[in-house]
């Protein structure tokens, strides 16, 4: 008898999940549960939708329907799973006519996701209250801007936060961002880095309020206001992007473990403590492969690798997912920003001693035309004298530099090694000294 395999989930992790677990057993029935009329697309580009860069929303599917006929994956669209019983290995669903079935596994992954999460904050009951998560909140908000809106508040500066305030402006949207903590990309940057690219933000005319805490929603038929900082800011549009909360309701009703992050705890194999069920994406704690401390990294990279091992697994074969270092990339208007590792925040707040090199250069030499600005702050760890952290600001060349700092962090090079690194040079491509190398030996000298 083959196989069965359910996924709870079909975007990133959920469809990852099921293509791994189908090149590993060719002969099992997989089925993926899904409450989005929409499947594997990807949530990432909505802001670059909203802003004009991407045609439409139906850009953003990755799998269409004929990736998963062609693979044989059996897709339950506009479907609710209610239900999961451990011991008798089956799960209860319900689709969109409230008809209820109940399907049987042999191995579970749960890649359910997070959601978006509006803190107890006096009126958030109210309507109006857009959050950017699906296609579907992407197109209110895509047809609140054709219905003439001209003005929007976003509540928190995170990166969803600031691709959405930057999207805003383009489709020329007076925009104003509020957040409660001191500076802007709290999770990405340290404040030095911020203030750059709060800096060029305003330049290009969005409005930033750090140190405001959102107090009140205003408004009788909807929201059309806040109160922050006891100031009242009122728009046509406001978005909340306060954040995420992996979605764990389900795997806690199963009597499956949640870690200290309000993740599902997992193992190196993506297990969780109930044999035979794995969890992989938003909804799933991973490590830190610098602290060793359970961590949440809700990115899309994250979610394709645990996903491909925990697929794996449950079709019977053998994989592991080591850790995170969280290395993420944006782009904001003409800016890139990029992040691997600790901050130097994150870092001490974790115990760690570290000195810091920065230094601001050029992506090709003075006398080439077409050179762009890029600052690069390196974090090492004192003792050891290893690289554990770089964010990297710039007009060009800041993925590869990231994704380069991410290996050697991952391969535990020395702030030593980095300064000596063998890099490429051409007046069209890049500086004789990378800035990398410079921004290593900054560091060296203060060890």
């Amino acid at each position: 008898m083959p196989k069965r395999i359910i996924i709870i989930g079909a975007h990133a992790a959920g469809v990852d999940a099921a293509s791994a677990a189908r090149k590993t057993d060719r002969a099992a029935e997989i089925t993926l549960i899904t409450k989005q009329k929409k499947a594997g697309y990807s949530p990432c580009g909505l802001p670059f939708v909203l802003g004009g860069h991407i045609p439409s929303f139906d850009k953003l599917v990755v799998f269409p329907s004929s990736y998963f006929q062609m693979m044989k994956l059996n897709l339950m669209l506009e479907t609710k799973a209610t239900n999961i019983d451990v011991e008798n290995k089956t799960v209860e669903v319900q689709d969109k006519d409230g008809k209820n079935q109940t399907l049987e596994y042999d191995s579970l992954i749960l890649a359910t996701g997070a959601s978006p999460f509006i803190p107890p904050i006096k009126g958030r009951e109210k309507p109006g209250i857009h959050v950017l998560r699906t296609i579907e909140d992407g197109e209110k908000i895509d047809q609140a801007i054709r219905n003439g809106a001209k003005s929007a508040i976003i509540m928190g500066a995170g990166l969803i936060g600031i691709e959405t305030a930057v999207a805003l402006q383009e489709r020329g949207l007076k925009t104003t961002v509020v957040e409660l903590l001191p500076q802007i990309l709290p999770a990405m940057l340290d404040a030095d880095m911020a203030k750059e690219v709060q800096k060029m933000l305003e330049q290009k005319g969005i409005n930033i309020m750090v140190n405001k805490g959102v107090e009140e929603f205003l408004g009788e038929e909807k929201v059309n206001g806040i109160i922050a900082g006891g100031e009242q800011l009122n728009a046509d549009l406001i978005i909340a992007a306060f954040g995420v909360r992996a979605n764990t309701e389900l795997a806690k009703k199963a009597g499956i473990t949640i870690g200290e992050t309000r993740g599902i705890k997992t193992n190196l194999r993506m297990e969780t403590n109930v044999k035979d069920v794995y969890a992989a994406g938003d909804c799933a704690e991973s490590i830190n492969l610098i602290t060793k401390r359970p961590t949440l990294s809700q990115l899309g990279t994250t979610a394709v690798r645990q996903a491909k091992v925990a697929g794996t697994n449950a079709a019977g074969g053998y994989a592991v997912f080591p850790g995170v270092l969280g290395s993420a990339v944006t782009k904001l208007f003409e800016m890139e920003v990029g992040a691997t590792g600790l901050t130097e925040f994150f870092a001490r707040k974790a115990g760690l001693e570290v000195v810091t090199g920065t230094i601001t250069s050029k992506t090709r030499p003075d006398y080439y035309p077409g050179g762009k600005s890029i600052k690069i702050k390196l974090v090492v760890e004192r003792e050891s004298e290893r690289v554990i952290g770089a964010q990297i600001i710039g007009g060009e060349e800041v993925t590869q530099r990231i994704n380069a700092i991410s290996i050697g962090i991952q391969k535990q090079i020395t702030v030593r090694e980095l300064a000596k690194a063998d890099t490429a040079y051409a007046p069209p491509l890049n500086e004789t000294w990378e800035p990398m190398v410079l921004a290593a030996q900054i560091a060296l000298r203060k060890l």
